[in-house]
Parts: C-alpha cells; sequence; structure tokens
C-alpha cells in the first residue's frame, strides 16, 4: 500500500511538472541568471521542529478516507493557474483534517489553496500554514 501511493505521488509530481505552461518554476537572480528553487532550508526546518506543531508529508494519514481527501486536494490545486511553488505546497491530512504547509507566490495564492482545501473538507478543518516568499 505504501510503495502504491509513493508511486502515485511520484505520478502527480511528473504531471505537475509536464502539465506547467511557462517556465515559472525557475527565479531570476540580481545579474540576470536563473535560479531553480531550493527549499532546503524550510525543508530542514520541518524536519527539525516538533511534529506536533509541525507536521510533515511524512506524517500524512495512510487511511482511505485520508488518502483520497489529499489527492482530490491535489488534484484541484494542479489544476489551477499558480506558481509552481504552489501546486507543490505539502497537503497532509489526518483524519479528515488538513494541513497546508510551504512556500507560495503571493498572499492570493495562499488563500487559493486554503479555499480549495475548505471546498473538499470545510473551513474548519484547514490549518493554513503556507507562508507567503518576502523576495
Amino acid at each position: 500500500m505504501k510503495l502504491n501511493l509513493a508511486v502515485l505521488g511520484l505520478a502527480l509530481s511528473a504531471a505537475v511538472v509536464a502539465g506547467c505552461d511557462g517556465d515559472n518554476s525557475a527565479a531570476t537572480s540580481a545579474d540576470g541568471r536563473r535560479t531553480e528553487p531550493d527549499n532546503t532550508a524550510v525543508n530542514k526546518r520541518d524536519r527539525d521542529s516538533s511534529p506536533s506543531t509541525q507536521p510533515t508529508a511524512g506524517q500524512q494519514s495512510q487511511t482511505r478516507s485520508d488518502v483520497d481527501l489529499a489527492a482530490e486536494i491535489r488534484r484541484k490545486v494542479t489544476d489551477t493557474k499558480m506558481s509552481i511553488n504552489a501546486q507543490n505546497s505539502k497537503i497532509i491530512v489526518n483524519a479528515g483534517k488538513v494541513t497546508l504547509r510551504g512556500p507560495v507566490k503571493t498572499q492570493d495564492e495562499k488563500d487559493t489553496v486554503a479555499r480549495l482545501a475548505a471546498d473538499v473538507v470545510g473551513a474548519a478543518n484547514v490549518d493554513n500554514q503556507l507562508e507567503v516568499e518576502t523576495k
């Protein structure tokens, strides 16, 4: 079962990348060079934090209902025109409660991802911890 979920996650990630129109996956540095997105510091912070306060994707419940909810939210998010970071935001579902984590480009993206999750599980069941980039 876990292998099937890992394969599904890889397939969804590949679909997100393949389905992108335009190239919003890289930023431009001050000298005009393209730089790839790098969430290494955020991922390290999340791994090093207390699990009760900073849930990570590794803590996603494996119950059929939670996996289905996460997949439904992910489909909605990837079907919208948002940055790669927003489309790849972490969606963690446990007992029907959704935690959203990761960086997004704008407040509008943060609100949109939260609204899409709320459309599936209800606003009271969404903990929006998405972070708007401050570049």
